[in-house]
């Protein structure tokens, strides 16, 4: 261990039970007066290798994890930092929780603005903005590199978190869905780096108990399959709440380690993203 560390969780969020949903590492800068660098952060985020990192820092030296309620967030992938993830930031709100915050609600200040979490029942709610997509073309390579030949309701782009969503054909049984296996060599090449897509969702209608399953791909982020991600819903939860005519919806994300996320879009242009949390792993990492 070196002469400096910092706490260090791994939470699994959107599931009530270990090595499912989807795990995102959270670091305490506990120390306010030996802020981490962007460069440290992002070997940190590197080093842990899971989809998301987030590190959670006070905004002045007296602050309190216990005590306040405001902090600032932030989130890197093994790549680079991104603007809004939703599944760390449910993980910095049960770490927080977990240490003894009584806080009704907890706000961060982020890259997408002032986010929050508050506790209910046995999920926390987060609420976020909703980034609506809007049909679009142009990504005719990109989705048969996704989905091959199978056929599609249409195709729509999220523009502020730069998202494609393409939505198979009513119809298409669950399992076509699951089975998916797009090349990542292949959606790069129909997609560069410095393009502007970040991450490919796939959607599809729901059966009881869920209204709509999806899978997400964000290998222009050094993550081949996101297990289930909270930021793909402020997408999903506009799109379909308008062709289910919904507000209140139940969405399943069909990867291998799933994930169940509870939403709810409100009257004031932001949604509400419910779910549950289960901690893994609890210590210190080094830092130099």
């Amino acid at each position: 261990m070196g002469s400096k560390s910092l706490p260090i969780f791994t939470v699994d969020s959107f599931t009530d039970k270990p090595f499912s949903g989807n795990p995102a590492a959270v670091c305490l800068e506990e120390d306010a007066a030996s802020v981490l660098t962007d460069n440290v952060r992002q070997q940190i985020g590197t080093e842990m290798n899971l989809s998301e990192t987030a590190f959670l820092s006070k905004l002045s030296p007296v602050q309190d994890f216990k005590k306040d309620n405001r902090f600032s967030l932030r989130w890197f992938t093994p790549k680079s930092e991104i603007v809004l993830c939703g599944h760390a930031t449910l993980a910095s709100a049960a770490v927080l929780f977990s240490q003894g915050n009584t806080s009704d609600v907890l706000m961060f200040e982020t890259l997408s603005g002032t986010l929050s979490a508050r506790k209910e029942g046995d999920k926390i709610v987060l609420n976020f903005p909703i980034d609506e997509p809007a049909p679009a073309d142009g990504y005719d390579t990109l989705v048969k590199a996704t989905i091959g030949d199978l056929p599609f309701e249409e195709v729509l782009f999220a523009s502020a978190l730069r998202m494609v969503v393409i939505r198979l054909k009513d119809g298409t049984d669950r399992s076509v869905l699951d089975s998916l296996a797009p090349s990542e060599h292949d959606l790069l090449a129909a997609s560069p780096l410095d393009g502007p897509v970040k991450i490919v969702i796939v959607t599809l209608r729901g059966a009881s108990p869920y209204d709509f399953y999806s899978r997400v791909f964000a290998s222009w982020y050094g993550i081949y399959e996101d297990p289930v991600t909270g930021a793909a819903h402020t997408v999903l939860g506009p799109y379909w709440g308008k062709i289910l005519g919904k507000k209140e919806m139940t969405a399943y994300q069909s990867s291998k380690r799933g994930g169940t996320l509870w939403l709810k879009l409100r009257d004031d242009g932001r949604i509400d993203l419910a779910g549950n949390a289960c901690f893994v792993l609890q210590g210190r990492i080094s830092i130099p």
